[in-house]
């Protein structure tokens, strides 16, 4: 029953993309993120979906009559800069079967995003696609928050099968940065049920992160949170519900749950631990005698033998880069690098000047609300991602193209009011020009 249902949605949507490609965006991220015919246990489950979704897409934005460009913004420009890069480095990667094999795959990530930005700009279009990532993690995060607080946070809470965010410290992150989002959409609901389902899905959600155990998410809801409080208008009332909040958590959550966490400050007796120190010396080395880097997947047994003499490889269990930069320092060199932090700092960036510019425009209010929220976003990724191998997931970029097509909806718009206004102004000074004119005062 599952499969048919998945299959069906599937078909609808299809049907619908060959009238708008923007549709099949839609489809093609509620494949990426929710990943639902990994939930099935019949035919659906290796149905090649995607691969569908993006032949459709593709199909109806060629004969589609709608204006397709991708806006003229340093981002897209570097973001392209930065596909080539790693397309460059892949050609002289340590394992260039594996690479090669990871690197088609990120640009089958690329690619949608880069349609994002040439479909979505309006702000319906937008919220859809918000609707769409808060429904697809939103799933895992609140039946995994439920799940928690049955259990008394016993069991770790994971993501979809083959997916970036199975992992239970993947998925606490891409919660960590759905949580904004879902604060965005609930402003936007008008009914009082539906807020209500909205907040009881963020808070489970929140002990959705706790319970996944991991001690990235931990140190991301630390740092989110300081900031969070840092920007609110009331700081006393909002320190004092959190302060209550922490402390009823703490009195509830398991000795696993604190074992684990204890761990943070004795990294030295800490297998897991060791092996991030090792995996970050490992990309400073690799980075610091090949200016291309090591190219996708370098993280073999070879690789850490050569580039970390005296290591033994075989004490290690997992070899993985446990970090967003050094994962990019490592596979891509010093330039690779530069390249990822420049994007994702325009991104900050472009959030706080949106901030500034819409937040007393009551027709762009929404777009300073939502950038308020993706910073916050930005920030769980910017700080879980230091301990976690998500540089190519999905969301973190999707964030950055929205930040791009609000930056365009805004500069539109008070371009238009501008316009507008010295419409307006020529209006109201013709009448006097003819009376002056009148009076012998204009020849």
């Amino acid at each position: 029953m599952r499969d048919i249902a998945v299959t069906l949605l599937v078909l609808i949507g299809l049907f619908y993309t060959l009238r708008k490609p923007h549709v099949g965006i839609l489809l093609w991220s509620w494949l990426g993120y929710m990943n639902p015919h990994r939930l099935c246990y019949g035919f659906a489950y290796s149905m090649p979906f995607s691969q569908v979704t993006a032949i459709v897409t593709m199909a109806s934005m060629i004969f589609s009559q709608e204006r397709k460009a991708l806006p003229k913004d340093p981002i897209v420009y570097l973001l392209i800069l930065f596909i080539l890069w790693m397309g460059l480095t892949t050609l002289f990667a340590f394992e260039p079967e594996l690479a090669e094999e990871k690197y088609i795959k990120i640009i089958k990530i690329q690619l949608p995003i880069l349609l994002t930005m040439m479909l979505f700009n309006t702000r319906e279009r937008i919220e859809q696609l918000l609707w769409i990532i808060v429904i697809s993690i939103g799933y895992f995060g609140t039946k995994g928050g439920v799940f928690t607080l049955l259990t008394g946070g016993s069991f770790r809470v994971y993501g979809p099968p083959s997916s970036f965010i199975e992992e239970n410290n993947a998925l606490a992150i891409a919660t960590l940065m759905v949580i904004p989002l879902m604060v965005y959409l609930r402003s936007t609901l008008t009914k009082k049920w539906q807020r209500q389902i909205m907040l009881f899905a963020m808070i489970s959600m929140g002990f959705s992160v706790i319970g996944s155990q991991s001690r990235g998410a931990f140190l991301a809801i630390l740092t989110v949170g300081s900031y969070y409080w840092l920007q609110s208008d009331k700081k006393v009332v909002s320190g004092f519900a959190i302060v209550i909040f922490v402390a009823i958590l703490l009195a509830l959550l398991p000795e696993s749950w604190y074992a684990r966490m204890n761990t943070i400050g004795s990294y030295d007796k800490d297998a897991s631990a060791l092996g991030r120190i090792h995996a970050w010396k490992l990309a400073f080395n690799v980075a610091n005698h090949n200016f291309f880097g090591g190219g996708l997947d370098l993280w073999s047994k070879t690789t850490y033998m050569e580039y970390l003499p005296g290591f033994d490889p075989f004490k290690q269990q997992a070899f993985v880069a446990h970090s967003i930069y050094f994962s990019v320092l490592g596979e891509h060199g010093w330039v690779g690098l530069f390249l990822f932090l420049l994007l994702f700092y325009l991104g900050w960036r472009n959030c706080g000047i949106l901030i500034k510019q819409c937040k007393d425009q009551e027709p762009l209010k929404w777009i300073a609300d939502l950038a308020k929220m993706l910073k916050v976003g930005f920030l769980a990724y910017f700080s879980g991602g230091a301990f976690l191998s998500l540089s190519y997931f999905d969301l973190p970029w999707h964030y950055l193209a929205i930040t791009v097509l609000l930056k365009g909806i805004a500069n539109n718009e008070m371009m238009n009011t501008t316009e507008i206004k010295e419409s307006e102004q020529r209006v109201e000074s013709t009448p006097r020009k003819i009376k002056l004119s009148e009076q012998g005062f204009i020849h």
